[in-house]
């Protein structure tokens, strides 16, 4: 299995490590051939406004819509939530954000405070039986959810992981504290594995 770690912008380096630490290999993916050398994708935190423009300029942004839409595997932190997203909440004339609009929910960027309102939690994570670390950075908050869109771990009452087929994503950043329980559920969950 091979994992592409979208290398536009974002912590992709701390994901790199935690795949390879789990026995996938990563490529780094920054234009549309690099597509052909992987098997799944994760798009790492960061800044999703960047990340849209330099996958459009790049020539990007239409081949990974469809390779997901066909069923190839992505895994979004934060701003790689953002990135998936069908709608983010509050866009207006002024601001307009593209997104990859494959993952069925409403997004609103940085719900969860400002830089300084950065927190740590943990979350009860269904499927993992254990709690993990989690770590909110300017998080998008999911207000809104598709019915085939299933719930994985919520924080006051909203959802902070989800699962729509062969998509995982959550608001917060598992790989700051080398959390790898996150990406060890996505990775079995597409190779077929049981748990």
């Amino acid at each position: 299995m091979t994992v592409g770690l979208l290398a536009l912008q974002g912590d992709f380096a701390a994901h790199i490590k935690i795949f390879q630490d789990l026995g996938a290999k990563t490529h780094l993916v920054r234009a549309p051939r690099d597509l052909e050398e992987i098997d799944a994708i994760a798009i790492p935190g960061g800044e999703s406004t960047v990340m849209s423009r330099l996958s459009e300029r790049y020539g990007l942004f239409e081949p990974l819509r469809a390779r997901i839409d066909e069923g190839f595997p992505a895994f979004g932190t934060c701003a790689g939530l953002i990135f998936l997203a069908k709608h983010i909440e509050g866009a207006s004339q002024t601001f307009q954000q593209t997104t990859l609009g494959v993952l069925d929910c409403t997004v609103a960027r940085n719900a969860y405070g400002a830089q300084r309102e950065s927190f740590q939690t943990t979350l009860e994570v269904k499927e993992l039986g254990d709690s993990i670390p989690a770590t909110f950075i300017r998080a998008p908050k999911i207000t809104a959810i598709g019915e085939n869109v299933e719930v994985l771990a919520s924080w006051n009452g909203a959802p902070v992981v989800v699962r729509q087929q062969n998509i995982v994503a959550c608001s917060f950043h598992p790989e700051i504290e080398g959390e790898h329980r996150l990406h060890q559920l996505w990775l079995k969950n597409i190779q077929g594995r049981p748990e």
